[in-house]
């Protein structure tokens, strides 16, 4: 059974149109019987519920953090809320939690350089909406690095528990397990496939899609 916060997630992302059935071609090629998508968390009331499920997963895993950074581009106002949220959050007791973010592109003009916000420094925590190749949490962890602060977790929406590669040649492990094994950083996620399944099985008029849910995360999860 997913935790109550998993559980309320799911049902927020299916009602703001985030979560769908059918089937989508992802970015790995493969026809999904489910799509995420964070970018349809466009409007303030939404965006700022969306904060605080980040908030509270990243208060409940107990991990210590000093800061947020956000990578370029979904993770920008993913790291801005979730600073906005936690600053509010009992948990903290009123502590301001500073945040930073990259462009794409160097300026060249003014402070210059890549990075906006707060210095790197201390431990920071990861923000974004989903991990897939990983690409985004390796230049963010080459960044953090770089200025001499520490990558201390990954946070993310949700965990599709999925592997890579060709369908002859999967990878061992999730996009998840891979990023956790090679920076050696837990990834932190709100729901998961799993908490998915759980919900669309509780429930009548969603349990339709759950047959084709399970037979895909047979044959690509972990």
């Amino acid at each position: 059974m997913p935790g109550i916060q998993a559980e309320e997630f799911v049902h927020f992302a299916l009602d703001q149109g985030v979560l769908r059935f059918g089937q989508y071609k992802v970015k790995s090629g493969r026809l999904s019987p489910y799509f995420f998508n964070a970018g349809l968390f466009d409007d303030g009331a939404s965006v700022g519920r969306l904060a605080r499920f980040y908030a509270q997963a990243l208060v409940d895993a107990g991990i210590g953090f000093d800061m947020l950074f956000g990578p370029a581009y979904k993770g920008i106002p993913l790291a801005t809320a979730t600073a906005v949220a936690l600053a509010a959050h009992p948990a903290l007791a009123g502590r301001s939690v500073p945040f930073a973010f990259n462009r794409k592109e160097a300026k060249d003009h003014g402070e210059g350089g890549t990075l906006v916000g707060a210095p790197l420094a201390g431990r920071v925590v990861i923000i974004d909406d989903v991990i897939t190749a990983g690409t985004s949490v390796r230049e963010s962890v080459a960044l953090i690095r770089g200025a001499g602060a520490q990558p201390a977790a990954v946070l993310i929406a949700l965990d599709r528990m999925e592997r890579a590669g060709a369908d002859n040649a999967l990878s061992a492990h999730s996009a998840v397990q891979e990023v956790e094994q090679t920076y050696g950083i837990p990834v932190i996620s709100i729901a998961s496939l799993a908490d998915i399944l759980a919900v669309l099985g509780g429930d009548a008029g969603l349990s339709a899609h759950g047959e084709a849910l399970a037979a895909y995360r047979v044959r690509y999860g972990v």
